[in-house]
């Protein structure tokens, strides 16, 4: 029998480059075309002006005394500038520590001591927050803090023109003192209980992961990815930008933040071959009314990520938007982030039932998560994943670490996952989202997909509740369709029954507008289950 381990074989060689260096690489092979547009503001780069812009930042920082190994934050929402400092740090040596643009006080505080950060880019200010201000009441309890760059503000203009004052020759010398498994960027992974932990990873971590994802969707210079997910996250640090610069293609910033109309207008106006987002978003973009006047057909590909696509939507992002090659990718932020994707030529239900298959270069398998054995294919476990990819640890971290990544250098990813006999593999939930109901283990994702066949469901998500008889019980958190006036738990009982195992039809329907949800996109289901305990009244069970 078959066990659950596959290897990426690629006859496509890893890149031993620093971030720098490919850049370098890539300037000098198409320094007149497009590199990055950025939409609110208008302005345009092209690669040999972005590398420009890229070595004032690294050098107007580097007469900050930022040096190798310094960590840089960055608090912002999607911006040109967001990038400069991205490749600016990397060229320097210096860490770059993205911080959620949804933190508040609090985070920001432990964030800028747990890394150490010595020097600080931020926005002023976007949408309800006050950045300057909560930067100015948490400073004086950072002690490593020494500056605050404001973008936009004469504190930037002025780092700016100290850069471009100096000699980028400066910049080939550290270069020289640099390798490829230096730390270069440290992301914060949102825990379920306590402050989260700090991701550390290293340019061959994240630059080849960005270059094979490209890789695995054709990407050359002719190619246009609009890229409106979070820079502070992998999916538009690495997955957008990386996976961009490194074949030459254009980064397209359709907004601060996402916004569907703006998302297609990008696309539209820029003729955009790549649209990336979760399936949330792209729900939201085939709901916005200028869809069908807007003339799409340069669409080719794009990455949906973040969470399991509904059949229907993939099929409508296939039909609608013309996205036929479209990949779906899995993975996680200590792993750079992508493991598995699905290939331009995978079916439709490989590409809504699965994750695709291992990425070149790396090992997955799937293991009994009690003794550690690798499980038949077609046979639930643990999925682990061991490569280029897997971080240097966690940021001052050695025992979290430790509990991550095994003496062999599995990363252990706490997901639950299927390898089939083809060694495409899907991802049935978290384990510690696993509801044992009456001591019947049930997978909300199964639910969630059947769900989605209700005519009146836009949305679903479900999740266990505490259950006096039962231990847990479930409960389905659904949008509805305009116009439909509510859906209760008796009729979608009725819907179900014949359908769904007795014990997989959900006791408890709750009808909201929105799900709670992280920055990037995920639902957060830990969030949904102490909601509704109280929702409930269930705080006894």
């Amino acid at each position: 029998m078959t066990s659950s381990y596959a290897s990426g074989v690629s006859s496509t060689p890893l890149l031993g480059d620093t971030i720098g260096a490919n850049l370098a690489r890539t300037v000098a092979a198409f320094a007149d075309r497009d590199a990055l547009v950025e939409r609110a503001s208008g302005r345009r780069w092209t690669y040999e002006q972005l590398a420009d812009d890229v070595d004032a930042v690294a050098l107007g920082l580097r007469d900050l005394g930022v040096v190798k190994g310094d960590r840089v934050g960055i608090w912002s929402p999607n911006c040109a500038e967001w990038v400069l400092v991205q490749y600016a740090t990397a060229k320097l040596g210096a860490i770059l520590v993205n911080i959620n643009p949804a933190y508040r006080v609090h985070e920001l505080e432990f964030v800028l001591n747990q890394a150490g950060i010595r020097t600080l880019v931020s926005a002023p200010a976007f949408k309800t927050s006050d950045y300057a201000a909560m930067i100015d009441g948490v400073g004086p309890k950072c002690a490593a803090l020494r500056d605050v760059v404001l973008i936009g503000t004469p504190e930037w203009d002025a780092l700016m023109a100290a850069g471009r004052a100096d000699d980028p020759a400066v910049l080939t010398e550290i270069g020289r003192t640099l390798t490829a498994d230096d730390p270069i960027n440290i992301q914060y992974t949102s825990g379920t209980t306590g402050f989260p932990k700090g991701a550390t990873l290293s340019h061959h971590n994240i630059l080849n992961n960005g270059f094979f994802v490209g890789e695995l969707c054709a990407y050359d210079e002719e190619d246009r990815v609009c890229v409106p997910v979070p820079f502070y996250h992998c999916f538009g640090m690495v997955m957008g930008n990386l996976a961009a610069t490194s074949h030459g293609a254009c980064v397209v910033i359709p907004a601060p933040a996402f916004d569907p109309k703006a998302t297609l207008d990008a696309v539209a106006a820029e003729r955009c071959t790549s649209l990336y987002g979760v399936p949330t978003m792209f729900i939201a973009v085939l709901n916005e009314p200028s869809l069908d006047d807007l003339d799409l057909s340069s669409l080719r590909t794009g990455i949906m990520a973040g969470s399991p696509c509904p059949v229907e939507v993939m099929k409508q992002v296939i039909e609608r938007l013309g996205m036929s090659e479209v990949a779906i990718c899995y993975g996680m932020t200590e792993t750079s982030p992508v493991s598995t994707q699905t290939r331009a030529g995978d079916s439709l239900d490989r590409r809504v039932s699965t994750v695709g298959r291992v990425q070149p270069h790396l090992e997955i398998k799937v293991i009994d998560p009690e003794t550690g054995v690798t499980v038949p294919r077609g046979t639930p476990g643990e999925f682990c994943t061991r490569g280029y990819s897997v971080m240097l640890g966690y940021w001052d971290e050695p025992d979290k670490t430790a509990e991550a990544i095994d003496a062999a250098r599995w990363m252990h990813t706490g997901d639950l996952a299927v390898m089939d006999d083809d060694g495409y593999v899907s991802i049935t939930g978290r384990i510690k989202d696993m509801v044992i109901r009456g001591g019947e283990n049930i997978y909300p994702r199964e639910i969630e997909e059947f769900l989605y066949t209700h005519p009146d469901i836009v949305d679903a998500q479900v999740i266990g509740v505490p259950d006096e008889k039962y231990g847990e019980e479930l409960m389905a958190w659904v949008r509805l369709r305009e116009g439909v006036p509510g859906l209760t738990a008796e009729a979608l009982r009725t819907f179900c029954e014949g359908r769904l195992a007795h014990f997989k039809i959900p006791r408890y329907v709750h009808v909201v507008d929105e799900f709670p949800m992280t920055v990037t996109g995920k639902i957060r289901k830990v969030q949904m289950r102490a909601e509704a305990v109280d929702i409930l009244a269930l705080g006894d069970a």
